[in-house]
């Protein structure tokens, strides 16, 4: 079973991607990141997911509550005054691992052979780790993360949110040479939980599911809010479901660059695609075209959405 590293800032969706990673990976550690919300609140969400679902056995540690450069931004208006909004859940009691997550990230890969990295936050933790100790570079098999987009954005109309929030340490990260996987907003939010797939997951009867459902309504009902959508976007699970079923998204390997002066692009990821043709299930590669830099990120073009929900809600249906 592969080992991993979840990185996060849970968030509705990334308590989600913990869910289903647990069931299908080897967590080895859950990290916590400022993002959706400050680092205090991100953190007790993650103690809270882990004892809902009975998962107290994976440790969770403590990271990086400011970005390398720019101020904390954060997302209330999505994810609520919590950071997890909806279903009441108690005040966690299990205790969070001595080490800080950027040590926790160090010592892990450094002492483990093949952990993989699945950042669902803003990456200060993961490039905060690669300048203290750049040797994990290369013993790190793969980062599939959730961050990015190779059409829009969404805390601006260039930039997705994970990247926006810190791009000078997106930056660290898409250049240290480690194999990435992109799981932007193109595909995320493809994988949109509408009120069916919310009530096939309350209709699964179990504690985890119920709270899920919950979570959901909460969240469906600020991004209608705030960007007019039907439906809760499950970006985060997507970079799990990578690793999990390879075949349920189609990846396309590009160069992928973080824009870090651009008045009106700060944050984006510049995806170099001029060697593909087409959209959606008409895309292929184009021979013969000049080449640009060299390709260091799979990026995600097509998410096969019905499996992608048949995945995740047979997971659910696991927990007790």
């Amino acid at each position: 079973m592969r080992k991993v590293i979840m990185d996060c800032d849970p968030g509705h969706d990334d308590a989600l991607a913990i869910l289903l990673a647990a069931k299908h990976l080897d967590v080895v550690g859950i990290t916590t990141v400022g993002g959706n919300q400050d680092i205090d609140k991100v953190t007790t969400n993650a103690l809270k997911v882990v004892e809902f679902a009975e998962l107290t056995h994976i440790p969770v540690a403590r990271g990086m509550g400011h970005p390398l450069v720019q101020p904390p931004l954060h997302a209330p208006e999505i994810h609520g005054e919590t950071g997890m909004d909806g279903p009441e859940l108690p005040t966690p009691t299990t205790s969070l691992h001595d080490s800080h997550a950027v040590d926790f990230i160090i010592d892990t890969v450094m002492s483990m052979d093949d952990v993989t990295l699945i950042p669902t936050g803003p990456l200060t933790n993961v490039a905060t780790a690669l300048r203290r100790e750049p040797r994990i570079a290369d013993r790190i098999p793969e980062i599939s993360l959730m961050g990015g987009s190779l059409t829009y954005g969404n805390a601006t109309p260039a930039a997705e949110f994970n990247i926006y929030v810190d791009p000078e340490a997106a930056h660290v990260v898409f250049t240290s040479g480690i194999p990435i996987k992109m799981c932007g907003l193109n595909i995320t939010r493809q994988a949109n939980a509408t009120d069916v797939e919310i009530e096939r997951i309350r209709a699964l009867g179990n504690k985890t599911g119920t709270i899920v459902a919950g979570l959901l309504d909460f969240y469906k009902g600020t991004l209608k809010d705030v960007f007019g959508l039907t439906g809760g976007s499950l970006h985060d699970p997507c970079s799990v479901a990578a690793l999990i079923d390879p075949t349920i998204i189609d990846f396309q390997l590009m160069h992928v660059a973080i824009e870090l002066k651009g008045e009106h692009t700060y944050g984006m990821t510049v995806c170099d695609y001029r060697h593909i043709r087409g959209t959606g299930e008409d895309i292929v590669a184009i021979e013969g075209i000049r080449k640009g830099a060299s390709p260091n990120v799979e990026v995600g073009l097509r998410i096969d959405t019905a499996r992608f929900f048949d995945l995740l809600i047979d997971t659910l249906g696991q927990y007790s």
